[in-house]
């Protein structure tokens, strides 16, 4: 029985630490590297598979395929996004051959972790100033769930019969809506 529950703690941690994509795929991609290093020279990473993660800014359609501007994040070893400050984009490129990516799920402020082949650089715009986008053409994309903040609101409830177990009428301990509320119980 032992020896059972340490194969199911084993296969669990293992399972839990899965990476985002594909084996061959992490293996090969580059990680560690931050997007500025790619912009200042491409001429040496040109045709190199990255993972690199980020966070969506607009999402359309083009002539060569979807299109994702997004806010550079670094990843971790698995694919993970780090939780840092960023503040470098890149473009991310589906041919449209391999399908399209629909504006709607890939919308703003979404995450997302990219395994891209480098093509190069582009020029573009961030409102009126210019700028110099690396651009990567997509191999493999993780869409991340999307993040919520859940705030605990205290039940309440006007009427006696709404509330939980332990405090409701019928409760010898409590009685502060049972036929006798403004005495003590042993009156």
């Amino acid at each position: 029985m032992k020896r059972f529950l340490l194969v199911i703690l084993v296969m669990t941690s293992i399972f839990s630490c899965a990476p985002v994509f594909r084996q061959e795929i992490m293996e090969r991609g580059i990680r560690d590297i931050s997007v500025s290093e790619i912009r200042n020279s491409p001429d040496l990473y040109k045709g190199k598979l990255f993972i690199i993660g980020g966070m969506i800014v607009n999402t359309k359609f083009t002539q060569e395929g979807s299109q994702i501007e997004a806010v550079y994040i670094p990843v971790d070893s698995r694919g993970y996004l780090k939780d840092v400050e960023a503040r470098e984009r890149f473009l991310a490129i589906m041919p449209k051959e391999r399908g399209t990516l629909d504006p709607l799920i890939y919308r703003k402020e979404k995450e997302i972790t990219v395994a891209g082949e480098f093509i190069g650089i582009r020029s573009g715009k961030i409102d009126e100033a210019e700028y110099v986008y690396p651009v990567f053409q997509i191999v493999d994309i993780y869409l991340w769930k999307e993040r919520r903040d859940y705030y605990y609101y205290p039940y309440y409830s006007p009427y006696w019969w709404d509330y939980p177990y332990p405090y409701y009428w019928g409760d010898p301990w409590w009685r502060p809506w049972g036929p006798y509320w403004r005495y003590p119980y042993w009156w």
